[in-house]
């Protein structure tokens, strides 16, 4: 979602939000040129980049602190590269539910995507 901009939700049966948090960002990489800033409710998401996780995770092989495999690699990969190879992306942590509007309006486009298992953009 870009503020006073476009916006796009899906949904994915048996799926988690962790995942779909991926999923949306790896998206917004791909979809926008130009400097970007993600700014997200996930610290999944956030702190992997905030605090160098992708790093580890590369140099291990992919495997976490505890020694097993990084969860939703078949995500994480992509977006790790895509966000290496544009160099300007950068991750901002925004409370989740706290009256951020343009966090509040990206939930509740989520939650009616995936309540409805259908696509929104606009």
């Amino acid at each position: 979602m870009v503020p006073d901009g476009p916006y796009a939700a899906g949904s994915e049966p048996q799926t988690t939000n962790q995942r779909m948090e991926l999923m949306a960002t790896l998206e917004a990489v791909r979809a926008f040129s130009g400097p970007l800033l993600v700014v997200s409710d996930s610290t999944y998401v956030v702190y992997c980049f905030r605090d160098g996780w992708w790093e580890k995770w590369l140099r291990k092989g992919w495997v976490n602190a505890k020694r097993e495999p990084v969860a939703n690699r078949d995500l994480w990969e992509p977006l790790v590269e895509a966000v290496q190879a544009r160099g300007n992306v950068d991750f901002r942590w925004v409370k989740g539910h706290s009256g951020d509007r343009w966090n509040d309006e990206a939930d509740r486009l989520a939650v009616e995507a995936g309540t409805r298992q259908v696509s929104l953009s606009g």
